[in-house]
Formats: structure tokens, C-alpha cells, sequence
């Protein structure tokens, strides 16, 4: 699990690309106690550390996170954004995150606001339902507020922190952001869909 409280930039060192699988090596910015096996979230991607040699981490992406994911569009040299996974007795920041991508949306428009920086981005209209002003989203791992919502697009404003941390600060139009809806807000979804259809259902018997 993770929190969205992204913990700083990392940068792709390598790309392999096998048939199957594409092995990423990333240098992050802190990687003490970080062991294989460990769950570190790319982009609000939930990826799995194979291998670590002085500072850089490799990761095993497979075909169908690439599809789904902006990872497939990062190049060597390319910053992301990274977390570690949560651990029992840390703080809970964010809002709690799987670091599973629903899907992406992409920049539409970008607006210099004093030191800070609001983003309109359009989302696949099936992530829409999901998505209410001051709510929370997780973008490219980052736990974020809803603003203004008109039909398949939705504002973000973004601090100076939340630019100097993350990539954000670089993201210009056009560019794709990974969408990750937390589990409590699916569900509450999907249990009034269910509940409307019974009602509507019980008023045609």
C-alpha cells in the first residue's frame, strides 16, 4: 500500500526491452533498507525491486502495465515519481493507494499561478463517476484534491512543494498521467449503481 505522499524524483538509468517483459533501472533518490522483493511505486505504479547495484533499482514491467500505464512512454534519461511502499506505524499522509492504474489521462491545459500551477486534465469518460470536486485522486502517485469538474475534464492546483517534489513541475499539455482511483471510492460506486438498479428493478414488478 501507499500513501500518494511522493518522496521525491527518480531517474530512468536503462530500459530493456525484452518480448514479454521490459526491465526498467531507475536511480531514486533514497533506496536505505530498500531490499528485492520490495514494493516501490513508479509513477503511481506498484512495481516490484529485482535487483540494486549502488543507488539504481531494476524493475520488471510486463507487457500489459506498459498498454495501460505511461510507463511505456518513459525514456532513458526521463524523471519519475517515487514512493516507498507504507509501512506499519507510519503516517498516513495521503490517501491510501494500491499502486493498480485504472487508466490515464492526459494535460489539456497548464496555467502559471504565482509560484504554483493548476492542470486541466481529461479522463476517460468511464473514470468520470469516480471523479467529484474535493475529492481524491491519485496522479502518477500523487494524492491530489479535485477541483472544477466540466464533463470529462477536472482541474488540479498544485503547491510549490508538490512541484518541487514531483514531476509535475515539467508535465506540460499533452502529457499522459497515470489515474488511480483509491478502493473506498470504487466501492462506494459501485454499491449505489447496485442499489439504484434494485430500486428501479422493485418499481417495474
Amino acid at each position: 500500500m501507499f500513501t500518494g505522499i511522493v518522496q521525491g524524483q527518480g531517474d530512468v538509468h536503462s530500459i530493456e526491452k525484452g518480448e514479454a517483459v521490459w526491465t526498467y533501472t531507475i536511480r531514486l533518490p533514497n533506496t536505505l533498507g530498500l531490499e528485492r522483493g520490495a514494493s516501490v511505486a513508479i509513477n503511481g505504479v506498484c512495481l516490484t525491486a529485482t535487483d540494486m547495484d549502488d543507488g539504481c533499482v531494476s524493475f520488471d514491467v510486463i507487457e500489459e502495465t506498459l498498454q495501460r500505464t505511461n510507463l511505456g512512454g518513459l525514456r532513458e534519461g526521463d524523471a519519475v515519481n517515487v514512493e516507498r511502499s507504507l509501512k506499519m506505524g507510519d503516517e498516513l499522509g495521503g490517501h491510501l493507494l494500491s499502486g493498480h492504474i485504472m487508466g490515464m489521462g492526459s494535460v489539456v491545459e497548464r496555467t502559471e499561478v504565482g509560484e504554483g500551477v493548476d492542470l486541466t486534465v481529461k479522463a476517460p469518460h468511464s473514470m468520470m463517476k469516480y471523479i467529484h470536486e474535493k475529492g481524491y485522486i491519485g496522479l502518477n502517485g500523487a494524492s491530489l484534491t479535485i477541483g472544477e469538474i466540466s464533463g470529462d475534464r477536472f482541474d488540479i492546483h498544485l503547491i510549490p512543494e508538490t512541484l518541487r517534489l514531483t514531476t509535475f513541475g515539467s508535465l506540460n499539455v499533452g502529457g499522459a498521467i497515470n489515474i488511480e482511483i483509491d478502493a473506498m471510492t470504487q466501492t462506494i460506486v459501485a454499491t449505489v449503481e447496485r442499489m439504484m438498479k434494485q430500486e428501479n428493478g422493485g418499481g417495474q414488478s
